[in-house]
């Protein structure tokens, strides 16, 4: 028996187009290593841990005549060389230069016939500061039952790596069907399964729902939106045709901030973060002339992850009205809590300390779900992607360098020019901006905008 991609799984694959790779990356900046360190040690340290997530090792194959989902096999040529890469800015390289380095790395598709993942070393950093920029087709991370690498490279102390013992188990690949094997495999599917001829048509699945011990994504929650958004999104420079090309941005602030505001306005997190976009949204609105008025909305895809009656946590998709048309931060911020809690219903959304200390439930989990959702449904039905996954509150590193900083970055779909991914990791908060390059020439002013947005809101707390 073959290792079949799902239905979902392989949808990603029939849907990327060259202006929508559907990939998911991340940024990621650590302190200046005490000891040298370099693409070799990487890789030593990438192929001690392998063992941890498989695919990482395997291929797609097409399945002939495509009558079948494709198959997962064994790269019996794989090259651990290709997918670590060092790269490097002029020094001493600065957050722009390193921005603008992302932007073009995460603009590439992956090559389809390795397994679907790079990862870049990047030197010449101001202040001896190294940077791990990481790209995983979604194809190869559902986000829970395989996770991103980034999430196994990394230690809880600085001297939890040994250098001695740090050799992976040998592997020896196996062998991959022959053609007639996958043929025969692929007709025995359709007999046991009639309807995988449609899925593989049609390229989609939504009822696929995954649970890995305490953690589930809901896949099929795209569809349920999909019947519940009965009138498209208002138009918005937002949804344009976009290019190849991307720009990324970031901004960052204090998690004390985000809490001092929970906790005055009976808030939570979650809701500060998305009032802090929306004012973002609206600042950046008005400064491009855009026609703002008090009934103006943004609309936002959020995945967010709630507590189901069995115990499991699950991903919940919301699609939230964010009121840009509001002047007052604190209204905002009183309009966002309402709509989520409208929202989720009577479930119960699940707190970040326990989100975060869920086995096995990263930040990259949440944030590759949510991307999964958003390539399900059509751009006309939500005007961008927001995701904010909460991560631990203690330091990580990676081989003995502290991380500073930790940004997402989602993909965008088709029709979509923003995307936004925020991540809370060691008393920050960190938020990646990935836009099409022609649509969103002004990204860094967005960046800017968050961060005014989140200094009105605090202005407003009592002394």
């Amino acid at each position: 028996m073959v290792d079949r991609l799902t239905p979902l799984d392989a949808s990603f694959l029939y849907v990327e187009e060259p202006t929508t790779p559907m990939h998911i990356g991340g940024l990621a900046v650590f302190a200046a290593p005490e000891e040298p360190f370099d693409t070799a040690l990487l890789a030593e340290l990438v192929a001690s841990r392998l063992d941890l997530v498989p695919r990482y090792r395997q291929r797609v194959r097409e399945t002939p005549g495509r009558f079948a989902a494709p198959v997962w096999v064994d790269d019996e040529s794989f090259d651990l060389g290709y997918h670590v890469r060092r790269t490097a800015l002029p020094r001493p390289g600065n957050d722009d230069q390193l921005h603008e380095l992302v932007a073009r790395v995460l603009s590439r598709p992956l090559d389809r016939s390795r397994p679907l993942w790079e990862m870049y070393l990047v030197e010449g950093l101001s202040e001896g500061r190294v940077a791990l920029v990481t790209k995983t087709h979604q194809a190869l991370v559902d986000g829970v039952g395989a996770i991103e690498i980034g999430e196994v490279l990394l230690d809880d102390e600085p001297d939890d790596l040994d250098l001695e013992r740090m050799v992976g188990t040998e592997w020896i690949p196996r062998r991959g069907p022959s053609t007639l094997h996958l043929v025969a495999d692929g007709l025995g599917d359709v007999v046991r399964r009639p309807s995988a001829v449609v899925d593989a048509v049609q390229h989609a699945a939504a009822d696929v729902t995954r649970t890995v011990g305490r953690v589930a994504a809901a896949t099929g929650g795209a569809l349920h939106v999909a019947r519940t958004v009965t009138r498209p999104a208002a138009s918005s420079p937002l949804n344009v045709e976009i290019g190849q090309a991307r720009r990324f941005a970031t901004t960052r602030a204090p998690l004390d901030d985000f809490r001092l505001l929970r906790q005055q306005y009976d808030a939570t997190i979650h809701d500060v973060v998305l009032a802090t976009v929306t004012g973002g949204l609206r600042a950046w609105l008005q400064m491009r002339g855009e026609p703002v008025t008090g009934r103006s909305t943004v609309r936002a895809l959020v995945p967010v992850s709630v507590n189901e009656r069995d115990g499991e946590a699950t991903l919940a998709t919301v699609v939230l009205e964010l009121p840009v048309g509001e002047p007052s931060p604190v209204v905002r911020l009183h309009q966002v809590a309402y709509a989520m809690r409208a929202g989720l219903e009577d479930r119960g959304a699940v707190s970040a300390q326990q989100l975060a200390g869920l086995a096995g439930f990263a930040p990259p989990t949440l944030h590759a779900a949510g991307a999964r959702m958003a390539a399900g449904l059509s751009h006309r039905m939500f005007n961008l992607l927001v995701t904010n996954a909460p991560g631990p509150q203690q330091p990580r590193y990676l081989a003995g360098a502290r991380l500073l900083e930790a940004y997402p970055v989602s993909p965008l779909s088709k029709g979509q020019a923003l995307s936004i991914g925020v991540t809370s990791y060691d008393g920050q908060v960190f938020a990646g901006l990935f836009g099409d390059r022609d649509a969103m020439p002004d990204l860094d002013v967005l960046g800017q905008c968050l961060h005014d947005s989140l200094d009105e809101l605090l202005e407003t707390l009592q002394p």
